[in-house]
């Protein structure tokens, strides 16, 4: 049992629902560590900044920036 909850989309403040929003359209889901954020929506926003930042800038494909955090969280035994 997690020991933070996910917020739903219905649970989130309107900033956070914004946010959730954006990923719902551009993934299709919200990843869950932003669920998680969102008990914290200033928090949140930053990490959304970020994670936009990392994922739109830069010599390498998003796709192979996806296929990193994937290869990172498999060899961390992260079931995230």
């Amino acid at each position: 049992m997690p020991r933070v909850s996910k917020v739903s989309r219905d649970q989130a403040d309107p900033k956070a629902r914004e946010a959730f929003e954006a990923f719902i359209k551009e993934r299709g889901w919200v990843p869950n560590m932003f669920r998680t954020a969102a008990h914290r929506p200033e928090i949140m926003a930053t990490m959304t900044k970020h994670f936009q930042t990392v994922m739109t800038t830069g010599d390498l494909s998003r796709k192979l920036k996806e296929l990193v955090a994937v290869r990172v969280s498999h060899l961390n035994r992260c079931e995230y």
